[in-house]
Parts: C-alpha cells; sequence; structure tokens
C-alpha cells in the first residue's frame, strides 16, 4: 500500500514539487532540497529528503524552535502545511520510510535511547504517525527555552518515544488508516 499511494501522490502532486522547488530556489541560495542522516529500520542509517525551507550552513541546535530566524519565508510557509516533507515521499519509494510509522530521528538523538525505546526501530520510519499529530506544534513547544535541544533530548523526546513504542506494540493496518485520516484533517484545518 505504501509504494502504491506514494506513487500516486508523486505523480498527483508533481506540479506542486515543482512550484515549490522554484520558490525554495528563488527564495534563497542553496540546494532545493534538504537532506539529512536519519535513523531506520533496525537502527540503519537513510537520507531523509525535505524541501530545504532553512538557510543553508545556518548552524544552531538539529531542533527547531517556533521563530527560529534560520527558516526562510518561504520555508516558513511550507511548514506550516507540512509541505517541505513531500519529498519523503521518494524515501517510502525506496523502502527506507513507511506512510505511518514512529518519526525518525537523526543518529546524535537516537544515541539517547534506552534499550526499550530503541524497539521505535523495529518497524519503519513514517511520514506521519501519532507523535507527529500529536506534537505538530514541537516548534511552539521549544519556543522560548534557553536550551531548545536540551529541552527537547530531556522532556519532548521521551514523551514522543512512549507514543511511539504504544504505536508499535498496537499497530494495525485500522489504526494507521485511521492517523492517515486525521493527518490529512490536521494538515487541512492547520
Amino acid at each position: 500500500m505504501d509504494v502504491v499511494v506514494s506513487l500516486m501522490l508523486l505523480l498527483v502532486l508533481s506540479p506542486v514539487w515543482a512550484v515549490l522547488a522554484l520558490l525554495v530556489k528563488l527564495s534563497s541560495p542553496g540546494p532545493v532540497l534538504f537532506r539529512q542522516q536519519r535513523v531506520g529500520l533496525n537502527g540503519k542509517p537513510f537520507e531523509l529528503l525535505k524541501f530545504r525551507s532553512m538557510r543553508v550552513a545556518a548552524g544552531g541546535p538539529e531542533v527547531t524552535a517556533g521563530g527560529d530566524a534560520r527558516i526562510t519565508p518561504v520555508g516558513r510557509f511550507m511548514r506550516e502545511w507540512k509541505l517541505d516533507e513531500l519529498p519523503q515521499f521518494l524515501n517510502v519509494l525506496r523502502g527506507e520510510m513507511s506512510l505511518v510509522g514512529p518519526r525518525p530521528e537523526v543518529p546524535r538523538y537516537v544515541a539517547y535511547y534506552t534499550p526499550e525505546q530503541r524497539q521505535v526501530l523495529t518497524v519503519r520510519p513514517g511520514i506521519t504517525g501519532i507523535t507527529q499529530l500529536e506534537y505538530r506544534n514541537e516548534e511552539e513547544l521549544l519556543k522560548g527555552r534557553d536550551d531548545v535541544e536540551e529541552y527537547y533530548i530531556q522532556e519532548i523526546m521521551p514523551a514522543k518515544l512512549r507514543l511511539d513504542l504504544q504505536y508499535v506494540q498496537t499497530r494495525t493496518l485500522l489504526r494507521d488508516l485511521g492517523i492517515l485520516v486525521r493527518t490529512v484533517w490536521a494538515v487541512l484545518r492547520r
């Protein structure tokens, strides 16, 4: 199902891709796509794709707080509508991701996982999932924190992992379909 849906969406949304690619290119110098190593199924690293929403070589933490000056105006729009995530359908086609699953993390944060938390790596990571829905406002939760990475590692990441572990232990096709419907609804009502 993942591959068929991803292929259909890639074809249907190709005009949107073209417009977004042009906007990214015109809004700031640098590549159209942002590529970042993430940890996938069974701890295997892969290159996650997104439309670039930040200035190139801006530095700073790996997590983003609301109002982050590194985000371009086009990037802010794409993030608000989750359009920056569209290239991840290519990750699904390559077998690195699923439509629904735990959000893939960067290796630096996975290093903090306990053995129990590493169970989230027993399934393909997803473009959407229960944590992506519940923590849709993560940037706002991080806004104004003195140390956004520390707060993420100590507070947000463990809470997200609890939800992801629950998902891994209780996942079904019906639940995945429900998450997909909730995701579409969340994006449209933003």
